[in-house]
């Protein structure tokens, strides 16, 4: 594939409570993508980046919320959420900035 595609499919890790159980629990990570990425693009990019075996990867939409502001209603731009399952002793730790 592209690396430069590769390069611009993550736009960040989901880090939230929920995310460090699923972490912790299913040895996932959690992850922003470009709405176009496809689940082969995103496991060629975590490994590329992180330089970690992928297992498998999951993908959302996450719709966007409704929200009003005085009598304006508007809606917030949906995004799309990828779940990577890591290969067992595969480790990413972004506290130390990469891989652990």
């Amino acid at each position: 594939m592209n690396q430069e595609r590769l390069m611009q499919v993550l736009l960040a890790p989901q880090i939230s409570e929920k995310a460090t159980f699923i972490a912790d629990k299913y040895e996932q990570v959690i992850f922003r993508v470009v709405p176009d990425a496809t689940k082969p693009e995103i496991k060629d990019a975590v490994e590329l980046l992180f330089k970690v075996a992928v297992e498998s990867v999951q993908v959302t939409n996450v719709k966007g919320k409704h929200k009003k502001f005085g009598r304006v209603t508007g809606r917030r731009k949906g995004w799309k959420k990828a779940y990577v399952c890591l290969k067992p002793g595969q480790e990413i730790n972004f506290v130390d900035g990469g891989v652990a």
